[in-house]
């Protein structure tokens, strides 16, 4: 399929820095992953990299071709988008045939190459149907499969999945990965959706403020983050972040007894601990005591939210389904220390 490349990629609006310098290479048939709170610029660059946005600095290559001035439509790029953006006139065949159609293509080629998308996407049932007789997932297949038509070099999702149920969220992800290993294709996917991001990519690009924070497999980020953005927004629950002072060379932590500050940390401010990593013991043996404000059981896991005297918020703890702590109960907690992250004030892991 094909290599991408961003080089010192930005986009203002008016006086308005949105992207600020980003430098990302993609690998032929990786499917990588953009996530980012609301805002971030994630939406926009993919935007840039499909030639509807116009960068205002920067390159984008395409095995090794400058195409940041490159027409969307010579680009061999295909974008999905969060609307199914279906013709409503058209049936399922001419829908996904209708980029063909615009090429000129001669009707057998169209009709043969239709064929062959719907069956990869199981849409042969549907081909005579219009949008409307379609469910959300259907629909959504059918986006997909008026992308793949086209035998682009690059796939590029934004929030495809957003205006789906849940269920239907679930099934679609489990299709998009399995039309990667299918296609082998380079993909680009954007998200806000955690699970989509852990389970899908390749490797996860972190953005914040225009900016990127950390590229890495889903592992990585989630066991090894660059920072404290990092660490608090990969993962959910996220990251429970416990304030921390060092003074003559003693650590504190509010609700811990004061301990020798491990090396290293001498410029801690802060202590992060995800919620797995905090195990119920008896009050005696803890490294915190609090009581238990909210119980929330979700089948398999529960997830408990307890208030610890000194904390300036609750800490969110995951625990096996069946456990029986119960709400306003006074439980002690044991910080795995080896899993723990250490962060100083400017958020940089120590």
């Amino acid at each position: 399929m094909a290599q991408l490349q961003l080089s010192d990629l930005r986009k203002s609006f008016g006086t308005v820095q949105v992207i600020k310098g980003l430098n990302l290479d993609i690998a032929d048939g990786e499917f990588v992953v953009f996530v980012g709170p609301s805002g971030c610029g994630k939406s926009t660059t993919l935007r840039m990299i499909a030639g509807l946005e116009d960068a205002t600095a920067g390159v984008i290559a395409l095995d090794g071709r400058d195409v940041t001035r490159t027409r969307p439509a010579d680009r061999s790029i295909a974008m999905v988008f969060q609307s199914y953006a279906l013709f409503p006139h058209m049936t399922v065949a001419d829908n996904i045939g209708f980029g063909l159609q615009l090429r000129k293509e001669d009707r057998a080629t169209i009709t043969k190459r239709v064929a062959e998308v719907a069956e990869t996407l199981q849409l042969t049932p549907l081909l005579a149907r219009y949008p409307r007789e379609l469910s959300g997932g259907q629909r959504q297949r059918v986006a997909i499969g008026r992308a793949i038509i086209r035998n682009p070099k690059v796939f590029l999702f934004d929030e495809p999945l957003s205006n789906l149920d849940a269920a239907l969220r679930v099934q679609m992800r489990l299709e998009i990965a399995r039309l990667h290993q299918r296609l082998g294709a380079t993909m680009v996917y954007v998200t806000h959706d955690q699970v989509e991001a852990m389970t899908l990519a390749d490797r996860i690009v972190v953005f914040n403020d225009g900016r990127i924070e950390q590229v890495g497999t889903p592992m990585d980020l989630y066991e090894h983050p660059a920072n404290r953005f990092v660490a608090g927004f990969i993962g959910a629950p996220a990251m429970n972040f416990l304030p921390v002072r060092v003074t003559g060379g003693r650590l504190e932590v509010p609700g811990t007894e004061p301990t020798p500050v491990p090396p290293g940390k001498e410029a801690a401010t802060e202590l992060g601990v995800r919620p797995e990593h905090l195990a119920v013991l008896a009050s005696s043996t803890a490294d915190l005591v609090g009581e238990v404000e909210l119980i929330e059981r979700l089948g398999a896991e529960t997830y408990a939210y307890v208030r610890v005297p000194g904390l300036p918020s609750d800490l969110t703890i995951r625990l096996p389904g069946e456990t029986e702590i119960r709400p306003r109960s006074s439980i002690g907690l044991k910080i795995d220390w080896t899993r723990a992250k250490w962060f100083d004030a400017s958020g940089k892991v120590l």
